[in-house]
């Protein structure tokens, strides 16, 4: 930073009026971080990403922004997973032109759609971690994670694809090619489910809370003044009316409710089927257990004594004396 601009730079600081006007200049640890409006961008009742604003914020901007990161991932999830279409290709004058580095290997596509001239299998790994790096930075879980994302975020994750794939073709892909058409945002999408999912920024529409927020106003028209809050947007087309409102409960303490009350019919059935008096043998159903408490005659064990060892059945007269003798003795102990 030269001389001129560091005191340009700390003269804003110096002054309310001239720090206010260009506060977009500092740093942001100079003056705290500054609250943001957290928007979760839904398109047909499913999540989608997170998205951060300001309530002074135009309606017009904030559809425009939600739209591009919307449509940029829709591109990166068609460039990671390519659904291809039949299509004949007899001859291939890109075969010999358009190989990879590394050298190649021989993959007969089923669909038609290429060559079947493959990478190789280091060059594949290349490709398959960028797409699975590309895939986790636009990925819905970032909304559980509390992350936002924003155009930036769309930007590199394109950036990353299209590395990958110079590192891999440092000639190029053939200009047909479904990859260089999407990265070049040449896309033919016609006639297929890809081109229902697109949404066009003159085309989009926003909705929150069962309201359609208008272009040419500003976000806080409909929030308020609170910086520091989260909503619920729904984006489509123009035309398709307004979207469903949210369920009372979601998914999560839905299926929560779910288990709950399966475990519990679960219960009744077994009691249900439990119709038996074998609980009157436990001691909470013993109406005298309070009295043999009191009186000592809990856990009682007869102890039965053999005179020389005479066998019950030779002598039942022997054995009957023994119980009675057993009985008196455990009597006179628990009033001891």
């Amino acid at each position: 930073m030269t001389t001129d601009s560091a005191a340009t730079f700390y003269g804003k600081l110096s002054c309310p009026d001239r720090f206010s006007s260009h506060k977009e200049n500092i740093p942001g640890f100079l003056f705290g971080q500054l609250k943001m409006v957290k928007i979760t961008v839904k398109r047909n009742d499913e999540p989608q990403f997170l998205h951060e604003t300001t309530g002074d914020t135009a309606i017009d901007v904030l559809i425009t922004n939600i739209t591009t990161i919307y449509n940029g991932r829709l591109k990166i999830e068609r460039i990671c997973l390519d659904e291809q279409i039949t299509e004949l290709k007899l001859i291939d004058e890109w075969a010999e032109k358009c190989r990879p580095s590394g050298g190649d290997a021989f993959n007969k596509d089923t669909m038609g759609r290429r060559n079947g001239i493959a990478p190789n299998e280091h060059m594949a790994g290349v490709l398959n971690k960028s797409s699975k790096e590309a895939k986790d930075m636009i990925s819905k879980k970032k909304i559980q994670a509390d992350i936002c994302v924003d155009q930036k975020t769309v930007k590199d994750a394109l950036d990353i694809l299209r590395g990958a794939v110079m590192i891999v073709y440092p000639m190029g892909l053939p200009p047909h090619d479904p990859i260089r058409m999407e990265l070049e945002n040449k896309e033919q999408l016609d006639g297929t489910q890809a081109s229902l999912e697109v949404i066009p920024v003159d085309n989009a529409d926003l909705w929150w809370a069962g309201k359609q927020l208008l272009r040419g106003k500003k976000l806080k028209d409909y929030i308020g003044n609170n910086e520091k809050t989260k909503i619920i947007a729904k984006l489509q087309k123009l035309g398709q009316g307004a979207p469903g409102r949210e369920p009372v409960v979601s998914e999560q303490e839905q299926k929560e409710m779910m288990a709950y009350y399966y475990r519990k019919q679960e219960a009744a059935k077994k009691l249900a089927a439990d119709d038996e008096d074998s609980f009157l043998n436990s001691e909470w159903a013993d109406n005298q257990m309070l009295k043999k408490k009191f009186q000592g005659l809990t856990n009682i064990r007869f102890l039965i004594f053999f005179v020389n060892e005479a066998p019950i059945m030779k002598n039942p007269f022997i054995f009957v004396a023994d119980v009675v003798v057993g009985v008196f003795a455990v009597t006179w102990q628990s009033f001891l």
